[in-house]
């Protein structure tokens, strides 16, 4: 709600696709910049009472936003300043929330249907909230979308702290934060495939995702309609993502997920694509759902494959990088839309962004028998390939001279 909500509110003060495209930016660049520290001390620190704080803390800032917007004194530089603030706060949230997961889970076998259930309620969320956010702000102002956005922190808060899970002390560290951040780094890019899908991730937020930037230029100025269709059409993707949630719930195992990445991208690509043509509110509400499931699809299933093949010890740091990839490079995608949309058009700024992706889908697909190589391996020793690793054991017997 507040997403949309926020969106709508820039457009409505400014009338600006740059200033969209700006705020955006704001938003998010400190993920850029702060994750991958912020992913060292997250290695460091209780991640169950870092996420408490961080929540406390975006609860602060969505009151703040409401206050400013219910009094009438809100302004493009207000916004911009607060959504900035959020950023600071989530480059320390989404680390510590992603390398968190696997501290509520027993089996890692149940980590893919874990990463997807989460992903199911984030989806039912974004699915209700941008139409329940298009109804408050034409009944009531945006104002009241942050009020209420405020006030469900106090659900979140209460959560994490009814929560009872196992004291996991922190590994003492002795090394210094830019050593161990340099070997985070070093983990990451000299293996080819969590190197090849951070790259697939940056593409995509860098020339996909800020598609979201863009929506309400599309439902005013093309679909000629207000903030309801803004909702709707957020809404619709929203369909899409649980959908492809849903899929990945009932999914038996991670194999064939870097398939799906490659085929998720090249949907999501082709959607975006051909609702860039779309004047029709009929045709952009399916066209959105499929542009959602791709973009799902594809979030989801690089989540999964880094988590289950990443070392406990470095995981905060990985999911740091993660974050970079999605959330950091996001906002460089949001100023150049708006840089682009308000020189060539929104729709052809959508069209150059869609082949962008099926571009890096392709190239995607010609990496994937290496990755398959490098992967093998690590889910042969995880049980994940049984098959596999009795082959191992049984090569391993073999090489092994009897005793005696």
């Amino acid at each position: 709600m507040t997403r949309i909500a926020t969106s709508w509110l820039v457009y409505r003060l400014t009338d600006s696709a740059l200033l969209l495209g700006i705020s955006g930016f704001a938003g998010q660049i400190s993920a850029f910049f702060l994750a991958p520290i912020a992913g060292v001390w997250v290695d460091r620190w209780n991640r169950h009472r870092t996420l408490v704080v961080t929540q406390i803390l975006s609860m602060l800032q969505s009151f703040a936003l409401a206050g400013l917007a219910l009094s009438g004194k809100i302004n493009i530089w207000w916004i911009i300043f607060l959504v900035f603030v959020q950023g600071l706060i989530n480059a320390f949230d989404m680390p510590a929330r992603q390398a968190f997961v696997i501290e509520m889970i027993e089996n890692r076998g149940d980590l893919g249907n874990a990463i997807a259930l989460n992903s199911s309620m984030v989806n039912g969320a974004r699915l209700i909230g941008p139409a329940i956010a298009g109804l408050v702000i034409a009944a009531w102002g945006e104002g009241y979308c942050f009020l209420i956005d405020g006030i469900s922190y106090f659900a979140v808060v209460i959560s994490l702290l009814a929560m009872r899970l196992r004291e996991t002390a922190p590994a003492p560290r002795e090394k210094r934060v830019l050593q161990e951040l340099a070997e985070g780094w070093r983990y990451v890019t000299e293996s080819p495939a969590i190197r090849s899908i951070l790259t697939m991730l940056g593409l995509m937020s860098l020339m996909g995702m800020p598609y979201t930037v863009l929506m309400p230029i599309m439902a005013g100025g093309v679909l000629h309609g207000g903030p309801h269709t803004l909702g709707f059409l957020m809404g619709a993707s929203g369909v899409g993502a649980l959908i492809s949630a849903i899929t990945l719930v009932l999914r038996k195992t991670v194999l064939g997920l870097g398939r799906m990445i490659a085929l998720a991208a090249g949907v999501f690509g082709a959607a975006l694509i051909v609702f860039s043509f779309s004047h029709y509110l009929w045709l952009s509400m399916p066209l959105m759902v499929v542009t959602g499931f791709g973009m799902m699809q594809q979030l989801a299933a690089s989540n999964t494959i880094i988590q289950t093949i990443i070392s406990d010890d470095k995981r905060g740091r990985v999911m740091a990088f993660y974050t970079m990839s999605v959330l950091g490079i996001t906002p460089i995608g949001s100023l150049l839309a708006g840089t682009l949309a308000s020189s060539i058009g929104a729709p052809a700024t959508l069209t150059f962004a869609g082949a962008s992706c099926l571009t890096g889908a392709i190239w995607f697909a010609r990496n994937l028998p290496e990755l398959r190589r490098v992967i093998r391996p690590i889910y042969a020793e995880l049980g994940i390939l049984p098959q596999v690793a009795a082959g191992i054991q049984t090569a391993s017997a073999l090489q092994t001279p009897p005793e005696g």
